[in-house]
């Protein structure tokens, strides 16, 4: 079951949304799409023999599901590497330059969004990349964590991205991490009532950076914190232990590279607090999973995971850039089939997603039951690798993962 998206969205995403769902000729905010069976090729519903032609009624994004139907990549084209602020990014042809596939016989049949729609829209190509391919209900609900020391605004973006508004109880500041829908950020800031000073930049990627110089030009006088020149807007870059300040909490700055190689986490106490910590960890560590190796190295993955992340108070609340869960769970219980701590968390997890509410925060000492990238020392981990050194289980794990075909159960 999906919600309806009721928050505001960005001015400048609205009428190009609209204008591609006028060309599809659906209403923009039920748009869905027909799936052809074969798309289990790719990861969706397996295909079969006589299952061809078959076709279902499927939304376009969901754990397990295989990306775009065959009409909108015949509609946008495939994939092309693009360099954009954010670096390098798969984004549909439609939007990145040639519309066939390199080799390929021609172009797709269909026509691609015209360019002069995609000149007349003011939002900004991350935006629109994720925009035109997925339907905005499949968006979670926003969620508050609160305690006494600090309160933690979970704010669904794009697609399963999320961006977190940390705000300090005693003196109303507060600091945003990953604004990638500056709006919607500038939305909730004005919801809670206070004082936006800070952005936290895990990394530089996309969609977790690409909305910094929108912000700083829509509320100017912010400072940006990251780890890599690569960051938008970056006025203070940091370093590992680096520490800052978001009104009376303390933040520390974890160098975390391999998913990129200027990967921040930030951890956030409040000074003789009895409260849980918080840490964010964008795409290092995940609920049950960790981030692609895009610009590291298992060693590297090791010690962000399990000497660095693993270390902290096991009662630190882990909010992480992405709406994985599920997924990663299915994964967890392919590596783990008898723990009965995946199975028990893949359950929750179902029950929060179809009822509209992300499934986060974990803690640490959470994912040290289930999440297979920090159970490396484990002896069933290492078992079903066949290798008992972690740094290699690790390496070896992470291959299976970005192979691995997501069962749709």
């Amino acid at each position: 079951m999906f919600l309806p998206h009721s928050q505001k969205r960005d001015s400048g995403l609205e009428p190009a949304m609209a204008a591609l769902a006028a060309s599809l000729r659906v209403p923009a905010r039920r748009r869905r799409c027909s799936r052809s069976s074969s798309a289990g090729r790719a990861g969706g519903p397996g295909a079969g023999p006589g299952a061809g032609r078959a076709q279902r009624r499927l939304p376009h994004a969901g754990p397990g599901r295989a990306g775009p139907c065959r009409r909108c990549r015949r509609l946008l084209g495939r994939t092309a590497k693009v360099t954009g602020p954010g670096g390098v990014h798969d984004a549909p042809r439609g939007l990145a330059g040639p519309r066939h596939r390199p080799g390929s016989r021609g172009r797709p049949r269909g026509r691609s969004p015209s360019r002069s729609l995609l000149q007349r829209s003011t939002a900004g190509a991350a935006q629109l990349r994720a925009g035109f391919l997925h339907t905005e209900h499949e968006l979670r609900e926003p969620k508050a964590v609160s305690q006494a020391d600090m309160k933690v605004e979970i704010l669904p973006a794009l697609t399963d991205n999320y961006m977190y508004l940390l705000i300090d109880q005693d003196t109303r500041e507060a600091a945003i991490v990953d604004p990638v829908q500056p709006q919607k950020v500038l939305d909730a800031v004005k919801k809670h009532g206070v004082r936006l000073t800070t952005v936290l930049t895990t990394h530089h990627h996309w969609d977790h950076a690409g909305g910094n110089e929108k912000l700083v030009k829509m509320e100017p006088g912010l400072y940006v914190y990251g780890g890599d020149s690569r960051v938008g807007a970056l006025t203070h870059r940091v370093s590992h232990l680096t520490s800052l300040k978001v009104g009376s909490l303390s933040v520390k700055c974890l160098s975390t590279p391999c998913h990129t190689s200027g990967h921040i986490c930030y951890y956030v106490t409040k000074p003789n607090s009895s409260e849980p910590p918080a840490v964010f960890t964008g795409d290092t560590l995940f609920v049950a999973g960790c981030g692609k190796f895009f610009e590291g190295t298992p060693e590297e993955m090791y010690r962000a995971l399990i000497e660095i992340l693993g270390s902290l108070d096991p009662r630190t609340r882990v909010y992480c850039g992405h709406e994985y869960t599920i997924n990663n769970l299915k994964f967890a219980r392919h590596v783990e089939p008898r723990n009965p701590n995946i199975h028990e968390k893949l359950a929750w997890a179902k029950a929060k997603y179809d009822s509209g509410e992300p499934t986060i925060p974990s803690t640490i000492a959470e994912e040290f039951t289930y999440n297979p990238f920090m159970r490396v020392r484990e002896k069933s981990v290492q078992e079903h690798v066949g290798d008992s050194d972690p740094v290699r289980v690790m390496g070896a794990i992470r291959k299976e993962k970005d192979n691995f075909r997501v069962p749709r159960d």
